[in-house]
């Protein structure tokens, strides 16, 4: 299926190179390849793909065995080249003329990219997020991928695919390959198996107050230790962090962060299914915020609130570091929160929205709409 991003990352490629990150398996070889196939060459021109991890690939990209008849160059997992910036840097400044460039990585282009200053002004990056409620398969209906959304969560294989027990397989595979392999590559962890259990407990209590300190007692290490393992773990897309929001509100308190996942089949839940559409709605803010931010160039920020009174609203979206919208997340309570009708009367948001997910009849009241959550992210990013 075609990605909403891809005519984006097509219309950058004409003037910079295009760095593509994203989650590990959230497509983007696949997203990458249609691109290759699909893109408008001039005459007698075409498109190469060379992977970093294929051995041939691999000397391809060494002894840079292109062709000039190559318009558009995608190099997969160039990032595992240890000089790989300075090298092509050298190569897009005296071949940026001749041919384009996609480069396309896990979580650690990103983290390498801005790690300093040698390709500024010479990319565009993009990153791409899981499947959501707006961006399915042309034939699927909206309540068959929410469904799957929640039963299996958005990244495209085990979505696509249907089943519960080849998600659990799938999922599997991926964390061992994450805390096994990718965390290694970017921090020295000393107790692999401990980091494990700080993700199953970070997994059981999304979307909650996360207070480090007592995290770390049950598994006997410092919170210094797990302060760094969340930005490890948030550095390699497995999960997100949302922070208080307390700005010019005098009854704010200083909390914990909350964490969430970008798979939200990622969540240990028992029969609630509340929190889990509650990470649902996280994953969709972030993608959309994500966007306007790689194309539109906007800062968003996602925080929630809570206040000595112990009144709280899930999410508070700032557009440039402004007060953009409040949003609450119900499952089924369609009733308008009473902590969002209070800030929304308080702190006058341009947007006060209820999502809830079982919702017969979508209403507004007085500054507040209770709205499903399709309708939510048209009112929200529609005009931006």
């Amino acid at each position: 299926m075609k990605r909403f991003i891809e005519s984006y990352i097509k219309k950058d490629l004409s003037k910079k190179m295009v760095f593509l990150g994203g989650p590990r398996q959230v497509g983007k070889t696949t997203l990458a390849q249609n691109i290759l196939k699909n893109f408008s060459y001039k005459k007698m021109r075409k498109g190469l793909y060379l992977n970093w991890d294929f051995d041939e690939d691999r000397y391809n990209i060494m002894n840079k065995r292109w062709d000039d008849i190559h318009e558009l160059i995608v190099l997969d997992e160039l990032h595992k080249y240890p000089i790989w910036k300075n090298w092509i840097k050298g190569i897009y400044d005296k071949k940026r003329l001749l041919h384009k460039f996609l480069i396309t990585g896990s979580a650690r282009l990103d983290i390498y990219r801005r790690g300093g200053d040698s390709l500024l002004g010479r990319h565009h990056y993009w990153r791409l997020h899981p499947l959501t409620i707006d961006e399915l398969p042309p034939k699927m209906t909206q309540k068959e991928g929410f469904k799957r959304l929640m039963k299996l969560g958005g990244f495209p294989e085990p979505f696509l695919d249907g089943s519960e027990q080849s998600a659990r397989r799938w999922r599997k595979e991926r964390f061992d390959r994450i805390l096994k392999e990718d965390v290694r590559d970017i921090e020295f962890i000393k107790k692999i198996q401990n980091m494990i259990l700080f993700v199953d407990l970070l997994r059981r209590n999304a979307g909650q107050m996360t207070v480090l300190s007592n995290m770390a007692n049950k598994i006997q290490i410092s919170p210094r230790t797990a302060k760094l393992w969340l930005e490890v773990l948030n550095r390699m897309y497995l999960c997100f962090t949302v922070l208080p929001y307390t700005k010019k509100l005098s009854r704010a308190i200083q909390k914990p962060a909350k964490v969430y996942f970008f798979d939200n089949a990622d969540l240990i839940i028992d029969q609630d299914e509340g929190p889990r559409f509650e990470n649902l709605v996280a994953t969709h803010l972030l993608k959309k915020i994500h966007y306007l931010e790689d194309a539109k160039g906007f800062n968003f920020e996602i925080k929630y609130l809570r206040d000595k009174e112990a009144r709280e609203v899930d999410f508070v979206l700032l557009k440039n570091n402004i007060l953009f919208a409040l949003i609450e997340v119900k499952l089924k309570d369609n009733k308008i929160s009473k902590s969002l009708q209070y800030y929304s009367e308080k702190l006058k948001p341009k947007h006060s929205i209820q999502i809830v997910a079982e919702l017969k009849q979508e209403y507004k009241q007085n500054n507040c709409r209770v709205l499903s959550l399709p309708t939510a992210l048209k009112v929200l990013f529609s005009n931006i």
